[in-house]
């Protein structure tokens, strides 16, 4: 009986905290603001004041150099925070956040969290999900810096599309062009029209209804 019951308690799944539940019970967010495509969330440069979390859509983190040249550093979706850099003493943003598609943001002033975080069940959540992206971008890093611009695109891709989800085979994603994935990966638009063209006639990926992306594509990733 009890090994059963501990057998029960073992394939138990345990439920991903609830952040915008929490955020909006105990006051912390009190309306989303709707951003379309192309909006800029906050600019480099401005006041770091507060944070964002993302309830739906897409958003990208760009910086720009002196020289004007741009340089997507990440694209975050629902579940996602971004400008959490205020609560460890950030004064300006270091770079941008734009929607991608129409996304819903909560707003989070930086006080509020931070009050939070001290008297809350907030704390230990909130510290899994900035391991989590910090693994995810130390990842980044060394896909930039050890594997070929097509591994690093095909890798792009299978993230964008989140592939690896549970019962998942392929995904969609929606609205985004060939520049913007040079800009993420460091590479000419030429060059991703090159692999993307290679991609599609391997069956990796099509253009049914969006950019689909299937979970083939992965043999990129894994082919030394």
């Amino acid at each position: 009986m009890g090994e059963r019951a501990q057998a029960n308690g073992k394939s138990k799944k345990e439920k991903p905290f609830e952040f915008q539940r929490f955020l909006s019970t105990n006051g912390l967010a009190k309306s989303a603001t709707n951003f379309e495509p192309n909006h800029k969330i906050f600019s480099q440069g401005e006041a770091c004041e507060a944070l964002f979390y993302i309830q739906k859509g897409s958003v990208k983190l760009s910086v720009v150099s002196r020289q004007g040249k741009e340089a997507i550093v990440a694209i975050l979706g629902a579940g996602d925070f971004i400008g959490q850099a205020c609560l460890a003493g950030q004064k300006v943003h270091l770079g941008s956040a734009t929607a991608l598609l129409p996304s819903s943001l909560l707003r989070i002033e930086k006080r509020a969290m931070q009050r939070a975080l001290q008297k809350s069940v907030l704390p230990s959540h909130f510290i899994l999900y900035l391991l989590s992206r910090n693994a995810r971008i130390e990842e980044d890093l060394v896909d930039q810096l050890f594997n070929s611009s097509e591994k690093r695109l095909a890798r792009t891709l299978l993230l964008l599309a989140h592939n690896g989800n549970e019962g998942k085979i392929d995904s969609v994603i929606p609205r985004i062009n060939q520049e913007t994935l040079a800009k993420m990966i460091g590479i000419t638009r030429e060059r991703v029209n090159f692999f993307m063209n290679k991609f599609k006639k391997l069956g990796f990926i099509d253009y049914n209804g969006g950019l689909r992306v299937k979970k083939s594509l992965l043999n990129v990733v894994l082919h030394d």
